[in-house]
């Protein structure tokens, strides 16, 4: 009896072992330059006391700032405060043309827009928006928590450890791609960044 309990104990220390081999943690930003990254667009993407800052350029159009790196299931967790405008968001699974995108976004916006809810670029828009009285968890002009976890088809996201959304979706199951960050057309738009994290799940 003592054996099988010995047994059982070991298999489950085995099987947790292996589940922390398989969901690491990595750090995407490393706070002194854009090693990793990629620009799209003439915005501007730099880095400043550490942070990324995206801010409009003299072009004032859409700019992204993509991984080299893909990813299929994941948690992304990452901190971020919005300035002036603060239109952006956080694409996932996704492909760039120039400033073409091809994917789906966490919306990061002003109070009143949606924060957290998904939007499919070049195709069905507007997908799932939270329910605004979700938007109160927004602290605009601040710092912000904001987690998005896609497994399959299945894409949560998080803002200030609140539940934004749930959402099952089969065209996003079947999709690959990178992470990337946005800044908004239309210019007077600034947004900093701070703690990017990934955990991939394999």
């Amino acid at each position: 009896m003592i054996m099988k309990k010995l047994s059982l104990l070991s298999i489950m220390l085995l099987l947790c072992c292996q589940t922390a081999i398989l969901a690491q943690t990595e750090s995407i930003f490393n706070g002194k330059d854009l090693t990793g990254w990629t620009i799209y667009g003439t915005e501007k993407w730099y880095v400043e006391d550490g942070l990324l800052v995206c801010e409009s350029g003299p072009d004032q159009e859409y700019g992204y700032l993509g991984t080299e790196k893909k990813y299929k299931d994941f948690e992304l967790s990452l901190e971020f405060k919005q300035g002036a405008d603060g239109n952006s968001g956080v694409f996932f699974r996704s492909s760039i043309e120039g400033t073409k995108i091809s994917g789906w976004q966490a919306e990061v916006a002003p109070p009143g827009h949606s924060t957290g809810g998904i939007y499919e670029s070049y195709g069905r828009g507007w997908i799932i928006k939270p329910d605004p009285e979700l938007d109160k968890h927004l602290k605009f002009g601040k710092w912000n928590t904001m987690r998005v976890r896609v497994v399959g088809g299945r894409v949560e996201t998080w803002l200030n450890g609140n539940l934004m959304i749930t959402l099952e979706d089969e065209k996003i199951a079947q999709a690959n791609g990178i992470i990337a960050l946005q800044i908004h057309s239309g210019g007077g738009i600034k947004v900093l960044w701070r703690n990017l994290k990934v955990t991939e799940f394999h």
